[in-house]
């Protein structure tokens, strides 16, 4: 003891100790921070969810063996908000389980490093300001931020932001793309990680990859350097890499598919066993075999010189890494910065705007030509002479006065060096009407453009946001077009309409006023669809066409408009008894169709679609349902804990909007209430009856049974069906009948707001599973193979409130103190912190890039961790209060297998093992909860004050075994002010 207290104070007078973390330093030369080799990523992937990233598995494979790149991941969510198809966990518990999921996918690619933000993952939605809302954008920004200047990474690769990212969480992680690269590279965003003795320094990423069309014609996927003479038919220069390449990992002895023992899988088959690697979102094991494939990348921002896809170089599997990690062939210095920028990016025929390369670096004398369109003239070469540093060269482009409207044209620089050097780079304009006649955004759409031009123009060349609205059947709309002057002259017309069959406006065509340049106006026309039945297509185009005077033409954009059924509620003599059965007199309103398909198939006539209707009524302060659905199949029963995410068992979903404005004020379904309800369950206690949950709304969670959040007060439910009671398919799964009844009761005190009762959004939605047991096997899972129908039936709808049918409540009148704004939404299951995340502290030790991207601190040191003969002992010294999160952990931390596998694991040795069937029964969940697969021995939680504190951790034999063979002690830390730190300390063989 004498001799541990000595050493203790030797090592408080040197504040040192046993602690292992990779902290990343600025280097002292001139103060700037360089990424050391545990740190630096070459190419990062930016995406929302796990299993969002899986396209760069086999590309990040292929460059990590052959090129020496190492990739990255951030992660913005661990999705932990969607549901469970391999387990009960749920929230924080599910997000641990998926992490690790999605570590598996990447591992064998040497992609070992995912770099998780903690964000909250809430529900599925087609709102990027949601996302934001939920996310605390600047927040998320920040941590962005500080991760790409911490591993200053060269090629950024992910979504794109635009609208047709359809996931809200996916647009917004397009955009942190946009944002994070624009933001790492000035030092007037987030100011403070550039100072004290932390600092990073500001970083400029070379290439970005989010959003780019990857189109065209040509190359191969058989052969090496796939992208060589492909041609693609857009303007984002394109980069591929072909994934049939011997992999180092081996087909074990006996494998499912019959391939020769010993022999190498290619990329791909790592790829497509990668992506299948998450069984809580309802993948199952790959068990086929790969042919080799070319994924490829479009190229939408570089600072860097690269190779246009006319150039045989920009065939080969590397050419993505030119400019960035590799010096272009062109010959260039690699570090050399090369791109164009111009004084605006909407841009009218004739008229003449400014391009400007900008050059930076060590370069020779030469000279720089810019290559525009046919028909298009631009200035003279320039010289450029000797640089030493930066340079910017501004050239005049004129666009041909015939140029096309509302289309993107490609402008190329290369400079030339007296010696025989070059470097190429491009970007593009568009070209606009004189005067642009756009149908009024409004919602997300309106949102995304205000984001292009206020945030990330660069962003506009993916395309402004298209033409969308809706409208009940039978009703009347405002239909507002604004007109905007983009030339240099000033410009009067008419705006016309071309109305489909069943429509009828006030004038087809009005005219507006001269518009200065720069200046608009808007013409607005009142719409009204004259049959009230749902046609069998919802969507319908409408063209909104432009004339212009100087010089005399025209320009055009289409309106896609969707129609939406609409119905008027009836007021009930007499509140309707919820007992599963429609007495007569009960429901006097019409009979709503909820049949039409909107994703999926119905497998024959008797499976599910027509047949399946649904009436409703209202009586005292409540809505009333009657539901019947045409099945013929019954799916996996659920458990009362598995009463959430219904779209894994056949389930029917009731989405409300009580103030039908849900979509216009950006909150989408976050301000509605939608019921999802299982007609039967396996829950014996309950009689195996009907279950229900609210999920993507205003107050998502359990709503029945022992889990009950409390969330729908006054909910009833009655069903006709009875549980054939096995989930095995050797039992006959058949409906008594063909089908179910359903009769739900919704008191409208459990919406988050009083009803409007002359716009209330309604739809009714069906959700039918059958047989979903794997192949060879006779066990239903739950997992999600759902044909979905409604009475409103276009894609995504649950996500969309404004694609919801339209209600009114005929005398209804809410009570008058009733809020008429919702609640702050509340998606129950909150997210997981990093500082509990065993797998993110071990990477955060070993690397030095601070959990989550938040704040990192030094406040902490391990002085003294061993081993006793029945404990672990730790001294540890706090300069700062904190909260400090121990795990004692055995075995592997990188991946731990997600499926369970008859092959050898001397055949098939980890990191692979897992991931090849051996037998067709193979591909089963090995135990993950509580313990991490077994991996997690003990963990535990402790205060730490200043100074020294003595920690003991009581172990039983069988624990400190454990520990000794193969141990480490995994430490979190965090200070009240949010900031971080991570240890990772070895343990066997002290």
């Amino acid at each position: 003891m004498k001799r541990t207290l000595a050493l203790l104070a030797a090592v408080l007078l040197l504040t040192t100790g046993v602690q292992v973390q990779a902290q990343a330093a600025p280097t002292t030369e001139a103060g700037t921070y360089v990424a050391d080799k545990a740190t630096k990523i070459d190419v990062m992937g930016e995406w929302a969810h796990p299993d969002d990233d899986t396209s760069i598995i086999g590309p990040c494979g292929v460059w990590h063996q052959r090129y020496g790149t190492k990739c990255g991941i951030i992660m913005v969510t661990r999705g932990e908000g969607g549901g469970n198809s391999a387990g009960n966990e749920l929230g924080p518990d599910l997000g641990l389980r998926r992490e690790n999921e999605d570590r598996v996918a990447h591992y064998r690619s040497g992609t070992v490093d995912i770099f998780n933000l903690d964000r909250v993952d809430f529900f599925y939605n087609q709102s990027a300001p949601l996302t934001q809302y939920f996310w605390d954008e600047q927040e998320t920004l920040r941590r962005v931020t500080r991760v790409i200047r911490t591993t200053q990474p060269e090629i950024y690769i992910g979504f794109t932001p635009t609208l047709q990212a359809g996931h809200g969480n996916h647009q917004q992680a397009g955009r942190l793309i946009w944002e994070g690269v624009l933001a790492a590279a000035d030092p007037t965003k987030f100011p403070e990680q550039l100072k004290g003795p932390k600092a990073l320094s500001t970083w400029q990423v070379k290439k970005v990859f989010s959003g780019g069309s990857t189109a065209g014609t040509g190359g191969t996927t058989t052969a090496a350097n796939c992208t060589t003479g492909f041609v693609p038919t857009g303007l984002d220069p394109v980069a591929g890499v072909w994934t049939g390449y011997d992999s180092p990992y081996k087909w074990p002895a006996g494998n499912l598919q019959g391939q020769p023992a010993g022999t190498p899988k290619s990329w791909q088959q790592v790829a497509d066993e990668g992506r299948a690697a998450y069984p809580t979102q309802s993948r199952v094991m790959y068990k086929g075999v790969s042919a080799p494939a070319c994924p490829r990348f479009g190229m939408t921002q570089s600072f860097v010189p690269f190779q246009p896809n006319t150039s045989p170089a920009a065939g080969q599997d590397d050419a993505i890494l030119f400019g960035a990690t590799k010096q272009d062939p062109g010959g260039l210095p690699k570090g050399t910065v090369e791109y164009l920028t111009f004084s605006r990016f909407l841009n009218v025929a004739g008229e003449p705007f400014q391009a400007t390369l900008h050059l930076k670096g060590s370069l020779p004398k030469g000279q720089v030509a810019l290559t525009v369109p046919a028909g298009w003239t631009v200035s003279a070469p320039q010289k450029t002479g000797k640089i030493n540093g930066s340079k910017e060269l501004t050239f005049t482009v004129t666009p041909s006065s015939t140029a096309a409207v509302n289309q993107n044209f490609k402008i190329s620089a290369l400079f030339t060096s007296d010696d025989g050097k070059s470097g190429y780079t491009d970007s593009v304009i568009r070209i606009v009407s004189p005067a642009e006649g756009r149908f009024q955004r409004w919602g997300n759409w309106q949102e995304y453009d205000q984001w292009l031009a206020n945030t990330a123009p660069q962003a506009t060349r993916l395309g402004r946001s298209a033409a969308i609205q809706s409208m009940a059947v039978g009703g009347t709309i405002a239909l507002p077009v604004v007109v905007h002057n983009w030339s240099s002259q000033p410009q009067s017309g008419t705006v016309g309409l071309t109305l489909p069959a069943n429509f009828s406006a006030d004038a087809t065509s009005k005219p507006y006023p001269s518009i200065q340049p720069g200046a608009e106006t808007t013409v607005t026309f009142q719409l009204t669809s004259t049959d009230t039945s749902l046609p069998p297509t919802q969507n319908v185009s409408i063209p909104i066409t432009t004339t212009y005077s100087a010089p005399s033409g025209s320009g055009s954009e289409t309106l896609t408009l969707s129609l939406v059924p609409a119905t008027a509620i009836a007021h009930a003599a007499a509140a309707p008894v919820v007992d599963g059965v429609a007495t007569p007199g009960e429901y006097s309103g019409e009979t709503l169709d909820i049949g039409r398909v909107w994703q999926g198939a119905c497998s024959d006539a008797n499976d599910c679609g027509a047949g399946s209707t649904a009436k409703v009524t209202w009586s005292d302060d409540a809505l009333y349902f009657f539901v019947h659905v045409r099945d013929e199949y019954q799916s996996y029963a659920v458990t009362p804990q598995e009463c959430v995410g219904h779209w894994q068992a056949d389930s029917v979903e009731i989405l409300l909007d009580p103030r039908g404005t849900a979509s216009q004020v950006l909150k989408d379904t976050a301000n509605t209430f939608k019921l999802g309800i299982f007609p039967f369950t396996n829950d014996p206690a309950n009689a195996n009856g009907p279950c229900w949950e609210r999920d993507a709304d205003n107050h998502q969670g359990y709503s029945s049974g022992p889990l009950s959040i409390g969330n729908a007060p006054g909910v009833q439910v009655a069903t006709t069906a009875k549980w054939v009671g096995s989930n095995e398919t050797t039992t006959p799964h058949a409906y008594a009948g063909g089908g179910y009844d359903l009769e739900v009761k919704i008191p409208l005190s459990a919406l988050p707001a009083a009803v409007d009762p002359a716009r209330l959004g309604l739809n009714i939605t069906p959700y039918d599973n059958d047989d979903t047991s794997a192949a060879g096997t006779t066990t239903l899972r739950h997992i999600d193979m759902s044909t979905r129908t409604g009475w409103s039936a276009l894609g995504s709808v649950q996500s969309d409130p404004y694609r919801w049918g339209q209600a009114t409540l005929t005398g209804y009148t809410p009570p008058a103190d009733r809020p008429t704004t919702p609640a702050p939404p509340n998606v129950s299951n909150p997210n997981l912190d990093g500082a509990l995340s065993p797998q993110t502290i071990a990477q955060s030790a070993r690397t030095g890039v601070p959990i989550s991207g938040r704040v990192p601190t030094k406040d902490l040191k391990l002085l003294y961790a061993e081993l006793g003969r029945n404990s672990l002992e730790l001294y540890t010294f706090a300069k700062t209060p904190g909260t400090a999160r121990l795990f004692l952990w055995t075995g592997a931390i990188g991946a731990i297998p997600v499926y369970t596998t008859s092959c050898s694991p001397a055949a098939d040795p980890a990191p692979d093992y897992g991931l090849t069937p051996c037998a067709v029964t193979d591909g089963g969940y090995p135990p993950w909860s509580p313990d991490m697969s077994g991996h997690v021995v003990k963990q535990a939680e402790r205060q730490l004050a200043n100074g020294v504190k003595h920690l003991s951790i009581p172990l039983t034999a069988a624990q400190r075994a454990k520990l000794a063979a193969d141990g480490r002690l995994l430490v979190s830390f965090e200070t009240a002010q949010n900031e971080v730190q991570a240890f990772d300390v070895r343990l066997s063989g002290r």
